[in-house]
This record gives C-alpha cells, structure tokens and sequence, in this order.
C-alpha cells in the first residue's frame, strides 16, 4: 500500500513538474524570438489559400502576394509609410493567464 502511494506522489510530481516547464516556456513572447531585421507589418488573408502581407525589410517595405504556389512581390514602398507592429501576443499564454485569474 505505502509503495503504491510512494507511486502515485513520484508521478504526480513529475507530471506537475513538466505542467510548470510548459507554462515558463508559454509565458516568453514568440515575437523576441528571432531578432532579425525582417519584420511582418501586417498580413490579409484574401481566400482560403491567398493572402498580402507587408514585410519591413531595414528601411524598405515589401508587399508580398502569398499564395500556395509561393511568394510574390506586388510592390515596393518606403518603410516610413508603415507604423512599427506591436509585439506579438502568445495566445496560450494568454489563455492560462485568463485561466488562473479568472473569467473577467
């Protein structure tokens, strides 16, 4: 009986043990992850398999027409013309954050 309950903790502990890993590496935004120049300023899907994104490329602006076939560029624009993004939010984390305070 005592091994069974020495069983039952061990696996618990485990368990919440890679729940709290999971929830650290949630909480860090994806947006910092790269640190590159190339920045993504705004994406509109326009079917189920087209979309236009504007790309911030140092101190140009690319709009780019994605699509299954591959990427294509529709034209090229001062970068000044667009605003800065705001940084992307983790909708898990989000989700886990709404969990553990509660519904609003």
């Amino acid at each position: 009986m005592i091994e069974l309950v020495l069983r039952v903790l061990c696996s618990l502990t485990v368990v919440f043990a890679i729940l709290w890993a999971l929830t650290r590496l949630v909480r860090r935004p994806l947006g910092s992850r790269g640190g590159g120049t190339v920045t993504v300023v705004a994406r509109q899907q326009l079917s189920r398999g087209s979309s236009v994104a504007v790309v911030k490329v140092a101190d140009r602006a690319l709009v780019l027409g994605v699509s299954d076939a591959g990427v294509s560029l529709l034209a090229d624009a001062d970068a000044d013309l667009f605003p800065e993004p705001q940084p992307a939010q983790n909708p898990v984390g989000q989700a886990l954050k709404r969990f553990r305070t509660g519904p609003a």
